[in-house]
């Protein structure tokens, strides 16, 4: 009906409304307008999602100052670059286990009880790895293998969803760097088309079996059996 509406208006009112004022069609269009501006709206969106927010005034000031068209395209056009810079920058979290429960999460201020592994550190980045953001993912995970100094790595890549060549790459020289360093790299919770990626470029042939685990849940319990039986040393500095 709206559209039958519009089709009709257009062919059947278009002379007549042509014949108006152009103040008395602004005025229409004005307080039509005046309705679909919802302040609360604003509010709602500042207090979920602050990114969000800025969108939402951009959009309304592109509008404003460019047109509707105009504006539109630029509020898309801000909109994909922040959607770009959080792809770059994918988060990337220290993982540990809540205390009395089988329950692994990041390491957050809001729980400080959560209890870490000596000499196990289990990093998870989150996200599609590619060739945007491989190199800024490899040095943060440098960053905290330097902080904490880890006997073992585990990388859980249960929240990479896919892997590009050029970031298995470059996942593939920091293992050998690190091996080198004598920091043993095991990879846990591939999916199956990051496993797939693996396998294509050897990658599982250089790790071995033992050295790609189901999950995280699974790192932990080879490396606490690991080092009941001795096969890993204790760190030289605490985690």
């Amino acid at each position: 009906m709206t559209a039958g509406t519009a089709v009709a208006t257009m062919l059947l009112l278009a002379p007549l409304l042509g014949l108006m004022p152009h103040a008395t069609l602004a005025a229409v269009v004005i307080v039509y307008s005046v309705g679909l501006i919802q302040p609360a709206e604003f509010r709602a969106i500042r207090g979920v999602r602050t990114m969000e927010f800025r969108w939402a005034l951009i959009a309304c000031l592109g509008v404003l100052v460019f047109g509707t068209l105009k504006g539109i395209v630029v509020a898309i056009v801000v909109s994909m670059i922040g959607l770009a810079s959080q792809t770059a920058h994918p988060r990337v979290s220290i993982i540990g286990r809540k205390r009395g429960a089988d329950v692994l999460r990041p390491l957050t201020p809001e729980h400080p009880d959560d209890e870490t592994f000596e000499g196990l550190l289990i990093v998870r980045p989150e996200g599609r790895l590619f060739f945007v953001n491989a190199q800024d993912v490899s040095d943060r995970i440098q960053a905290l293998v330097a902080e904490h100094q880890p006997r073992v790595v585990a990388l859980d890549l249960s929240r990479v969803p896919d892997i590009e060549y050029s970031a298995l790459q470059a996942l593939m020289e920091v293992e050998r760097r690190w091996t080198e360093a004598g920091t043993v790299v095991w990879l846990a919770g591939m999916n199956p088309g990051v496993l797939e990626v693996a396998r294509r470029a050897g990658f599982d042939q250089r790790l071995g079996r033992e050295r790609m685990l189901f999950n995280a849940r699974a790192a932990i319990e080879r490396y606490q059996k690991l080092r009941a039986e001795g096969a890993i040393p204790p760190p030289s500095s605490a985690t």
